[in-house]
């Protein structure tokens, strides 16, 4: 469609739309990969699953990337095993939830949205869950307004995300499950167990259509936790998300990742050099693990989980110190300060352990003299 503006200018509602998206600071995952969405499903002739955009191994596919038979490459978003992405797939195929557990940092919110997005094209069904999330936000709520004028009725509700899942045949996304009180948690057990959700006020049910299904997050870091009942893990089918288990395999996904935000922040500096990121991912991996690489230095590990989320964030950051106060190259004084702040959480304890690690490895490591430098002007 094409309007004219005052002073004569066509203007075409798709160019709005498209200047619209690119305007937002984080697109929707059937967003930003609408065009690999949109190749796959052309050539994707294998079986679907009621209401489903994309087959599992079109999903398996779109998730863990691949070169299609007309040589179009699709990205991998998730590096790691393809047998749990394809565990995952397969429950969300079943009448079993999903349950993404892991250490914080592993890309459970990731996979979650872009299992979403493959299955059903659309992964805003979210609900984030906290110690303030009550049951409105899981079954549904009202509009105070109509309520004390008409009383109860379809009008004066307000429907959630998991409601409006049910009624489209979506897939519903439950961050952070094990933040939500227990009592609340229950309310997805008749959910999960019978696919309805009762309306007593309305003396009605929500039937779930054929496709809906749940993915929910959880993280066993968390000191706010909130363990899940028997009664509830029984309706969900857990996978595990690990660390990556390679130096490699998380130095990709750090590059591939700050690359990605890097466009979307449009930050001034050039794409850090990957011996900057592989500092970034040692120092991370040898304070997890205690041990340097090479196995001959111990080390004390610090209260922070240190994980491939932190260090994305450490480059991005160090890559805005670099654009905005620097000459756009990427150097250990523009990571020190996000470094150390990723890695000391407990000013006394983790500052000990910080310093311990720069004397006796950072130091004494061939190249890393800058790094040692910055850090301990930061200190």
């Amino acid at each position: 469609m094409t309007t004219v503006n005052g002073n004569g200018t066509h203007i075409t509602t798709e160019n709005k739309e498209t200047t619209a998206l690119n305007a937002v600071l984080r697109q929707h995952a059937e967003e930003q990969y609408a065009e690999e969405l949109a190749e796959l499903e052309k050539i994707d002739t294998r079986q679907r699953p009621p209401n489903w955009k994309l087959s599992p191994w079109a999903a398996r596919t779109y998730l863990m990337g691949d070169t299609l038979p007309n040589g179009f490459v699709v990205s991998p978003k998730y590096i790691g095993n393809p047998r749990l992405i394809e565990i995952a797939v397969a429950t969300l195929a079943t009448d079993r939830a999903l349950l993404l557990y892991g250490l914080p940092g592993t890309a459970k919110s990731w996979v979650s949205e872009h299992l979403a997005a493959a299955i059903t094209g659309n992964s805003t069904l979210l609900v984030q869950g906290t110690a303030g999330t009550d049951e409105q936000a899981i079954r549904y709520g009202w509009n105070y307004a109509r309520l004390l004028v008409e009383g109860p009725s379809e009008a004066a509700l307000v429907v959630s995300p998991m409601m409006q899942a049910m009624q489209q045949g979506k897939i519903a996304r439950l961050e952070e499950l094990t933040r939500i009180p227990s009592e609340v948690q229950d309310t997805l057990i008749t959910i999960l167990s019978e696919k309805t959700l009762p309306i007593p006020e309305l003396n009605t049910e929500v039937q779930a259509s054929k496709g809906f299904n749940v993915i929910a997050t959880a993280n066993n870091r968390d000191k706010g936790v909130n363990e899940l009942s028997s009664a509830l893990m029984r309706r969900f089918n857990t996978v595990v998300l690990p660390l990556p288990d390679s130096m490699d395999e998380e130095v990709e996904i750090v590059d591939r990742r700050v690359a990605s935000l890097g466009r979307a922040l449009e930050l001034p500096a050039e794409k850090p050099a990957l011996e900057e990121i592989r500092r970034v991912v040692t120092v991370f991996r040898e304070l997890r693990s205690g041990v340097t690489l090479d196995g001959k230095t111990k080390v004390k590990t610090p209260s922070g989980t240190l994980s491939t989320a932190e260090a994305i964030s450490v480059i991005n950051s160090g890559l805005a110190m670099a654009g905005y106060y620097g000459d756009g190259t990427l150097r250990s004084n523009d990571l020190a300060a996000g470094l150390t702040g990723a890695i000391i959480k407990d000013p006394v304890q983790d500052r000990v352990v910080w310093l311990e690690y720069l004397q006796t490895v950072v130091k004494e490591r061939d190249g890393w003299k800058d790094l040692y430098r910055a850090c301990h002007e930061v200190l």
